[in-house]
């Protein structure tokens, strides 16, 4: 492996709510189709595919790496390597169970405070992480210090408008029509919602901030998407069609010169 660093241990990670070592949440979690079926379970995924740079004999990190389907996805795609990293002692243990490949390494990191090797990778991935992170500046200023220069940036987030409102779950307007609330969108910050657990912690912020954060800290935007599903989806799997009355994620590609 190119990429090594000092594993963080779990008694160094006193900043992050580690609600998917919560036995009741992971319980849950670990039902999710996208867990269960992989990549082919999350509707998302072609259009994180379609953003995605080739990685043949890339240095990759995947942070928030979870079982860690993506990690063993790009080594089938030819990357060099692959270091993942999440903050879940139940996530890292199930990714090296099912993990048989030299090229992969896991390690249980808490993003707030991770710090890695300069200029070490080629393509820095995320899926459905940085919402949990409350300082994005100190995260996305030391992903660009740890990409080689013409390096990729590719993430997923919670779709602002999804998860602005104190309490996110469907309405029901007077023409019977799902409806989803978005209040106090432009007050940042601290989201506590109840999901397979009470009280996950999340951190809201604007598109704005977001997109301004990655310019401030020397990326250049490639493309921005906000996933919804494509008619082919829907006719197969009718549920998801809820999904075009909003965006539920935002999937980001960025270029660091």
């Amino acid at each position: 492996m190119e990429a090594r660093l000092i594993p963080v241990f779990p008694q160094e990670m006193n900043m992050a709510q580690n609600i998917y070592d919560n036995p009741e949440f992971f319980a849950g979690y670990s039902q999710l189709p996208r867990q269960v079926q992989g990549l082919d379970g999350a509707p998302e995924w072609p259009a994180i595919r379609a953003l995605l740079p080739d990685v043949t004999a890339r240095r990759v990190a995947d942070l928030g790496c979870g079982f860690g389907w993506s990690a063993r996805w790009f080594r089938e795609q030819g990357a060099a390597s692959v270091l993942g990293f999440d903050l879940s002692q139940n996530m890292i243990a199930r990714a090296r169970t099912d993990t048989d490949d030299a090229g992969i390494e896991y390690h249980i990191a808490d993003l707030e405070t991770l710090e890695l090797p300069k200029a070490a990778f080629d393509l820095v991935y995320s899926a459905l992480t940085f919402h949990y992170v409350r300082d994005f500046g100190r995260l996305i200023r030391m992903i660009h210090a740890a990409l080689a220069p013409g390096g990729e940036l590719v993430f997923t987030i919670e779709h602002p408008i999804f998860m602005a409102a104190a309490h996110p779950q469907w309405l029901v307007d007077e023409d019977g029509r799902k409806t989803w609330p978005v209040n106090g969108y432009s007050i940042e910050g601290e989201r506590r919602t109840d999901w397979f657990a009470k009280d996950v912690l999340k951190y809201h912020r604007t598109l704005a901030t977001t997109v301004n954060t990655l310019i401030d800290m020397g990326f250049t935007l490639r493309r921005i998407e906000e996933f919804a599903p494509t008619p082919e989806q829907i006719a197969q799997m009718p549920a998801l069609a809820e999904e075009l009355e909003r965006p539920m994620m935002m999937l980001v590609s960025a270029h660091r010169n």
